[in-house]
């Protein structure tokens, strides 16, 4: 039995590499999509971050009790001249 491809409209394989191309190819409809907004700037916001001291410098700001994270605030804005 041999196998005739003029009456096949097309090989299966050719057609499904066919229509992955058309899908990944498409050019997206409308306006392109605009970048993310920035996060917005609030005075006086605080963030979270894990920063790691030597155990003296640590010691230093927490000798006075409550408010160690303010002084090391304060003292870091001091040396970045804010």
């Amino acid at each position: 039995m041999s196998f005739d491809r003029s009456r096949r409209g097309s090989d299966p394989r050719q057609t499904a590499e066919a229509a992955f191309r058309a899908v990944t190819r498409k050019v997206p409809e409308g306006p392109a999509p605009e970048k993310p907004a920035a996060k917005p700037v609030v005075p006086g916001a605080r963030e979270t971050v894990s920063l790691r001291l030597d155990r003296d410098v640590l010691d230093h700001f927490q000798e006075n009790g409550p408010g160690w994270q303010e002084r090391i605030n304060a003292a870091l804005r001091k040396a970045a001249g804010l």
